[in-house]
């Protein structure tokens, strides 16, 4: 008896880690994908947010989906711009020096997603405004020396939701 349930739970072991679930509910027809250059519309501009963010969307769909980003017509289009950047104080170390403690970078991205097989029954393009942060002390480095790392951690948020929208009706 012992064995069969020992049996039974490393198939369980098996099976379970093999499973990858991410949650895309992609259409059947749609193969490619269109990702136009993000332009940065911030008031505070980061010379190479755009590309960054463009690349890092584009980077997000070819590993969590099977569609091919094309530059030429495809199923589906994403395109946008940066319309935030921000880094703000939200904690201070001294009430009669103060001094920033902790900071917060915020970025916004407005997102016009286009997909081109909508039947008209359920309508999965839209146009919204995605904003992620990420807090963040100095600890007696520069912002210059930490800003790009910050940056990759906020596109990780913004394109995990923006994938998500666009792909996870669930």
């Amino acid at each position: 008896m012992k064995k069969i349930w020992a049996v039974l739970a490393a198939i369980i072991v098996l099976f379970g880690c093999s499973y990858k679930f991410n949650g895309a509910s992609i259409p059947a027809g749609m193969k490619t994908v269109n990702v136009r250059f993000f332009e940065n519309n911030a008031p505070l501009v980061v010379p190479d947010l755009s590309q960054q963010f463009t690349e890092d969307l584009k980077e997000r769909i070819r590993t969590q989906s099977r569609l091919v980003v094309t530059q030429n017509e495809a199923d589906a289009t994403f395109e946008g711009r940066i319309t935030g950047y921000d880094i703000k104080p939200i904690a201070f170390t001294d009430n009669k020096n103060p001094v920033a403690g902790a900071n917060r970078l915020t970025i916004t991205v407005f997102v016009k997603y286009i997909n081109n097989l909508d039947t008209g029954k359920i309508k999965t393009s839209f146009e919204k405004s995605f904003t992620q942060y990420e807090d963040f002390t100095l600890g007696g480095q520069t912002l210059q020396s930490i800003e790009r790392g910050l940056i990759k951690k906020v596109n990780a948020k913004l394109t995990e939701n923006i994938f998500n929208d666009a792909f996870a009706q669930w």
